[in-house]
């Protein structure tokens, strides 16, 4: 029998291609929101990072997310996605 195909993803923040389940989305959808999609079920443009806060603080650094997004995000935002980052 075939094996199914596991969808891969690359970390924005160490550039490791990774399971799709193994990562948590960031999505921006249509109103320009930027927020963190545990489930991956949200509508809009979406970006992957690992679950840890190595990854994010690196994808920050970089500007990865400003790139993937083509827009300016504010630093209240990042420090939020930070927050439920570490509380999971």
């Amino acid at each position: 029998m075939k094996q199914k195909k596991i969808p891969q993803r690359m970390c924005l923040g160490c550039g490791e291609m990774k399971p799709k389940k193994d990562l948590i989305r960031v999505v921006k959808n249509k109103e320009g929101e930027i927020s963190l999609d545990r489930l991956g079920k949200k509508a809009g443009r979406g970006a992957y990072i690992c679950n840890n806060a190595e990854c994010f603080n690196l994808a920050r650094k970089n500007r990865r997310f400003e790139k993937n997004f083509s827009c300016k995000i504010e630093d209240s935002i990042f420090e939020e996605m930070e927050r439920e980052l570490l509380e999971q």
